[in-house]
Formats: C-alpha cells, structure tokens, sequence
C-alpha cells in the first residue's frame, strides 16, 4: 500500500493576492503515483494497471474522444451534460474528477472502463484526473507533478489501447502545472512524459487542461508536441474558457485522421468540452 503525507496547502499567498481569507486545509497526499480501476472502492496502490484482456479502442476504425473539465462536479447538472458530451464516445478523459458519491452512482450504472490517478485526497475523497472508455486498455500508468505554491500535485494517466488496424494508441490525459513563477516545473511534468512517449510507435493522443494562460507554457506545449510530431486539433467551434486571452484545454495528435472536432458552450463546468471524431489511417 501506497504511504500518504498530510500537506497543508499553501493557499495563503494566492488567497492574499486575491483580498480574502486564507483556510487551513490538510490534504492527504500520496508519496507515489497511484491509479485505480476499481473506483466503486477504490484501493489506490499502483503506479501502473496491465490487462491482458484487452479488446480494440475503436469502432470499426471510428473513434470519438471527449476532453473535459469536470470541476470537481460542482455544477448541479453535471451528470446529465457528462452523459451529453460522452453519448457518442468511446473515450473521455476528465480532468478535476472529485470521487464523490455522486460520480460513483454515476460509474456504477454506466458502462465505462474506468481508469483514475489519485493527486490527494481531501475529506477521504479521492481527486485527479480519470479516463472512462469502452474497452479496458493494455496498461494504464500514473504520473504526479507537485505544484510549487500549493504543493498539491497535479495528475496524469498514460494508457495504451489497442486499435482494430493492429496498432496501439497511446493516450495521455494531462491535468498542467498552474501555480508556478518560472517554466521549470511544468517542463518538467511533460519530460517524465516523454520519456515513454519517444518509445512509443504508432498513433498518440495528448489532451487535458494544459494550464496554458501565458504565452511561456504555450511555447513549452508546442515543442513538446513538435518533439513528437503531434498536430493541434482544428476545432470548427472554439468556445474554450480563455485566461488572457490563451486557451487552458488542448487535444493533440498524430497518425489519426481528424474527421470534426469542436469545443461547445456548457454551464456545468468552468471548462468546455472538447469533442473530436477520428478515423484510423
């Protein structure tokens, strides 16, 4: 079993900039990268889960993925603009998903494949980001990058799925470093991605919210996607939230034909949603 750090989040500096209060929160903190297939009870104790049974991602050669911001589901009608978002995918990967009770329900009459890293827990409840599909993947890995102020980290899962044309597809779902004065830690967090992406051949997709409100982590986005030869997808509705004036959610990707992809308007998050429908080459 993983061990945990109780952390007290640095949230007076931030709180202070912005004129309020600052709380004392204690967090629970894991020592390690975790991921859970098991989220109806969760038992967070490996960095990677193998599944030998693992069948074709794709539909006969169509593949829809959803990229979402849930916010922790702090908006009422969540559920019903997840099931919205989702109906015609074979892939989400979410960002901000707060175990709750409400999203267990959910899981538990859905029939989602469900992978989630743990970046901490706050109340016992488990936080990160999760990726739902149709079929179990090959493996799913955990990765963690510690925000310097907050000194929370931040999650990412890096999956690998079979596909009906015999290649494997690797997926990365990346929730970006925020917090930080320089680049360093968020270069950082993609390099321990690389690492195993550089191995990897055949198709990839990266997507998340990416955290990029300053033309800096744009940059460091951008070449690590040129690194890999992934494109950005070119969405024909772009309503994603903007922080002065750079989009924080992002999908990339390579060896995947891009049939239509859009970003729509929602109220049940503080993100919207990207949508992309692919076919295999």
């Amino acid at each position: 079993m993983a061990r945990y750090t109780k952390v007290a989040a640095g949230l007076g500096a931030i709180a202070g900039a912005l004129g309020i209060s600052a709380l004392n929160w204690s967090f629970d903190v894991s020592e390690v990268p975790e991921v859970s297939a098991n989220v109806l009870a969760p038992e967070f104790s490996y960095t990677c889960i193998h599944s030998e049974l693992a069948q074709p991602l794709d539909d006969n050669g169509e593949l829809t993925v959803s990229v979402w911001n849930i916010y922790k589901q702090q908006k009422d009608n969540w559920r019903s603009e997840l099931e919205k978002v989702t109906q015609d995918s074979r892939l989400v990967l979410l960002q901000e998903a707060s175990l709750n009770v409400p999203l267990k329900d959910y899981l538990d009459t859905a029939h989602w494949k469900v992978r989630m890293a743990n970046a901490f827990r706050f109340l016992n409840t488990p936080a990160g980001v999760m990726n739902l599909s149709s079929v179990n993947a090959k493996s799913t890995c955990a990765y963690l990058a510690v925000e310097p102020w907050l000194r929370l980290p931040k999650s990412a899962l890096l999956s690998e799925f079979n596909l009906s044309n015999g290649q494997t597809l690797a997926v990365v779902n990346l929730h970006g470093v925020n917090f930080s004065v320089g680049l360093d830690e968020y270069k950082a967090q993609f390099n321990k991605l690389k690492k195993v992406l550089d191995q990897h051949i055949g198709p990839i997709i990266l997507a998340g919210d990416f955290n990029t409100w300053r033309q800096g982590r744009m940059d460091v986005v951008s070449q690590f996607a040129k690194s890999l030869g992934l494109v950005d997808v070119q969405l024909r509705e772009d309503q994603r939230i903007k922080v002065f004036g750079k989009p924080l959610d992002h999908l990339y990707y390579r060896e995947l034909q891009l049939v239509k992809a859009e970003a729509p308007l929602t109220d049940a998050s503080d993100h919207n949603p990207i949508i992309a429908q692919f076919k295999l080459q």
